[in-house]
Protein backbone atom coordinates (compact mmCIF):
# COMPACT_ATOMS: atom_id res chain seq x y z
CA UNK A 1 0.00 0.00 0.00
CA UNK A 2 1.29 3.46 -0.69
CA UNK A 3 2.46 5.98 1.46
CA UNK A 4 0.53 8.95 1.43
CA UNK A 5 0.79 12.57 2.93
CA UNK A 6 -2.63 14.24 3.21
CA UNK A 7 -1.53 18.23 1.63
CA UNK A 8 -5.08 19.83 1.87
CA UNK A 9 -6.60 17.91 -0.92
CA UNK A 10 -8.31 14.12 -1.15
CA UNK A 11 -7.59 13.67 -4.82
CA UNK A 12 -4.07 11.37 -3.63
CA UNK A 13 -6.31 9.70 -0.72
CA UNK A 14 -9.07 9.01 -2.98
CA UNK A 15 -6.50 7.50 -5.77
CA UNK A 16 -5.06 4.98 -3.21
CA UNK A 17 -8.43 3.82 -2.14
CA UNK A 18 -9.69 3.55 -5.52
CA UNK A 19 -6.43 1.66 -6.86
CA UNK A 20 -6.37 -0.57 -3.70
CA UNK A 21 -10.57 -1.18 -4.17
CA UNK A 22 -9.80 -2.37 -7.59
CA UNK A 23 -6.56 -4.45 -6.91
CA UNK A 24 -8.55 -6.61 -4.22
CA UNK A 25 -11.41 -6.42 -7.18
CA UNK A 26 -14.30 -4.82 -4.63
CA UNK A 27 -16.94 -2.64 -5.53
CA UNK A 28 -17.87 0.07 -3.81
CA UNK A 29 -20.89 -1.31 -1.89
CA UNK A 30 -18.91 -4.50 -0.92
CA UNK A 31 -16.19 -1.82 0.74
CA UNK A 32 -19.29 0.29 1.81
CA UNK A 33 -20.61 -2.46 4.00
CA UNK A 34 -17.22 -4.34 5.51
CA UNK A 35 -16.33 -0.57 6.75
CA UNK A 36 -19.91 0.42 7.75
CA UNK A 37 -19.86 3.98 5.30
CA UNK A 38 -21.85 4.64 2.96
CA UNK A 39 -21.84 4.35 -0.72
CA UNK A 40 -22.03 8.03 -1.60
CA UNK A 41 -19.50 8.74 1.35
CA UNK A 42 -16.62 6.33 -0.36
CA UNK A 43 -17.52 7.59 -3.84
CA UNK A 44 -17.02 10.86 -2.63
CA UNK A 45 -13.46 10.18 -1.48
CA UNK A 46 -12.51 8.12 -4.15
CA UNK A 47 -13.12 11.44 -6.34
CA UNK A 48 -11.00 13.24 -3.89
CA UNK A 49 -13.46 15.21 -1.92
CA UNK A 50 -15.29 14.90 1.50
CA UNK A 51 -13.25 14.99 4.80
CA UNK A 52 -12.29 11.75 6.55
CA UNK A 53 -12.45 11.48 10.19
CA UNK A 54 -9.72 9.25 11.58
CA UNK A 55 -12.26 6.27 12.43
CA UNK A 56 -13.36 6.45 9.20
CA UNK A 57 -10.04 5.84 7.15
CA UNK A 58 -9.45 3.33 10.01
CA UNK A 59 -12.86 1.27 9.10
CA UNK A 60 -11.85 1.64 5.16
CA UNK A 61 -8.30 0.30 6.07
CA UNK A 62 -9.33 -2.39 7.63
CA UNK A 63 -12.03 -3.33 4.46
CA UNK A 64 -9.64 -2.52 2.05
CA UNK A 65 -7.31 -4.93 4.09
CA UNK A 66 -4.58 -2.74 4.87
CA UNK A 67 -3.99 -0.58 8.07
CA UNK A 68 -3.92 2.99 8.93
CA UNK A 69 -0.52 5.00 10.04
CA UNK A 70 -0.85 8.24 11.21
CA UNK A 71 2.79 10.21 11.54
CA UNK A 72 3.25 14.13 12.43
CA UNK A 73 6.24 14.91 10.50
CA UNK A 74 8.33 18.64 10.39
CA UNK A 75 6.84 21.46 8.36
CA UNK A 76 7.77 20.78 4.22
CA UNK A 77 10.81 23.38 4.87
CA UNK A 78 12.09 20.93 7.13
CA UNK A 79 11.61 17.40 5.91
CA UNK A 80 14.11 18.16 2.88
CA UNK A 81 17.11 15.13 3.77
CA UNK A 82 20.16 16.97 3.21
CA UNK A 83 22.16 15.96 0.30
CA UNK A 84 25.48 15.54 -0.86
CA UNK A 85 28.03 18.22 -0.93
CA UNK A 86 27.70 18.43 -4.71
CA UNK A 87 24.28 18.74 -4.42
CA UNK A 88 22.39 20.60 -7.17
CA UNK A 89 18.83 20.79 -8.42
CA UNK A 90 18.02 17.67 -9.90
CA UNK A 91 19.30 15.85 -6.36
CA UNK A 92 16.84 18.42 -4.42
CA UNK A 93 14.06 17.67 -6.88
CA UNK A 94 14.84 13.71 -6.00
CA UNK A 95 14.59 14.37 -2.76
CA UNK A 96 11.15 16.36 -2.14
CA UNK A 97 8.15 14.60 -0.30
CA UNK A 98 6.53 13.21 -3.14
CA UNK A 99 9.60 11.72 -4.36
CA UNK A 100 10.07 10.06 -1.41
CA UNK A 101 6.86 8.66 -1.20
CA UNK A 102 7.58 6.91 -4.17
CA UNK A 103 10.62 5.90 -4.04
CA UNK A 104 9.50 4.31 -0.54
CA UNK A 105 6.89 2.29 -2.80
CA UNK A 106 9.22 1.19 -5.82
CA UNK A 107 11.50 0.01 -3.14
CA UNK A 108 8.78 -1.77 -1.06
CA UNK A 109 9.35 -4.99 -3.60
CA UNK A 110 12.83 -5.60 -2.36
CA UNK A 111 14.58 -5.34 -5.50
CA UNK A 112 16.00 -1.52 -4.85
CA UNK A 113 16.65 0.80 -2.14
CA UNK A 114 14.44 4.20 -1.45
CA UNK A 115 18.20 5.77 -1.58
CA UNK A 116 18.57 4.30 -5.10
CA UNK A 117 15.42 5.26 -6.16
CA UNK A 118 16.18 8.46 -5.26
CA UNK A 119 19.92 8.23 -6.86
CA UNK A 120 18.22 7.47 -10.29
CA UNK A 121 15.47 9.86 -10.33
CA UNK A 122 18.19 12.30 -9.58
CA UNK A 123 20.29 11.14 -12.56
CA UNK A 124 16.74 10.82 -15.07
CA UNK A 125 16.25 14.60 -13.90
CA UNK A 126 20.11 15.68 -14.92
CA UNK A 127 19.67 13.64 -18.49
CA UNK A 128 16.23 15.51 -18.68
CA UNK A 129 18.08 18.93 -17.72
CA UNK A 130 21.15 18.03 -20.14
CA UNK A 131 18.77 17.04 -23.56
CA UNK A 132 16.49 20.06 -23.23
CA UNK A 133 19.16 22.27 -22.00
CA UNK A 134 17.06 23.66 -19.31
CA UNK A 135 16.95 22.80 -15.43
CA UNK A 136 14.46 20.31 -14.73
CA UNK A 137 11.00 21.36 -12.71
CA UNK A 138 9.08 20.06 -10.14
CA UNK A 139 6.98 19.52 -13.08
CA UNK A 140 9.15 17.41 -14.99
CA UNK A 141 10.08 15.59 -11.40
CA UNK A 142 6.07 14.79 -11.08
CA UNK A 143 5.33 13.72 -14.55
CA UNK A 144 8.65 11.18 -13.73
CA UNK A 145 6.77 9.98 -10.81
CA UNK A 146 3.76 9.31 -12.24
CA UNK A 147 5.07 7.61 -15.03
CA UNK A 148 7.16 5.29 -13.02
CA UNK A 149 4.22 4.93 -10.89
CA UNK A 150 2.18 3.94 -14.23
CA UNK A 151 4.76 1.63 -15.46
CA UNK A 152 4.96 -0.33 -12.02
CA UNK A 153 1.06 -1.14 -12.73
CA UNK A 154 0.07 -4.76 -14.23
CA UNK A 155 -1.15 -5.02 -17.03
CA UNK A 156 -4.67 -5.16 -17.98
Amino acid sequence: MELITLDGNGARLGRVLRARRKEMGRTIASVAVDAGLSVPYIANLENGRGNPTLAALDRLATALDTRLTVELAPAAADTAEPGPADDDAAAALARSARAREVAALLAADGRTSAAEVTDGLAAALRGLSALTGADATARDLDRLLDLLLLARRPAP
